[in-house]
């Protein structure tokens, strides 16, 4: 099951290894025997399902809530050791990435009839 190839999105497809019991793998080929689909679309399909209904789940939600604030802690205490340690000149180079002219490199001139 060792699969490389792209898929939809950007997604490149990677290899999970799952142990199941014999009982589970031969319900498996079951459906997907009965489905027309392989063992390996079944699952793929089954933790699809299962992603989205969790995504849902209030609990889930609570605790994905508290994961991101406690990132969002982590994150602002690096920033403020960040400008402790190099200060405005660390701020100053933030504020540049975030300007949209960051990110495209800088215009070259022609040369002019003095030159």
């Amino acid at each position: 099951m060792s699969e490389s190839s792209e898929s939809g999105a950007g997604s490149q497809i990677r290899t999970l290894a799952v142990r199941i019991t014999d009982d589970l793998r031969a319900r498996l080929d079951v459906v997907a025997q009965i489905t027309g689909r392989s063992t390996t679309e079944e699952i793929r399909v089954a933790l699809e399902h299962w992603v989205e209904k969790t995504k849902s789940d209030p609990a889930i939600l609570q605790k994905a809530a508290a994961i991101r604030a406690e990132i969002e802690r982590e994150a602002q205490t690096r920033r403020n050791a960040i400008s402790a340690i190099f200060g405005a000149e660390a701020t100053a180079e933030e504020k540049t990435q975030e300007s949209p002219a960051a990110g495209r490199p800088a215009a070259r001139r022609g040369k002019t009839s003095d030159e």
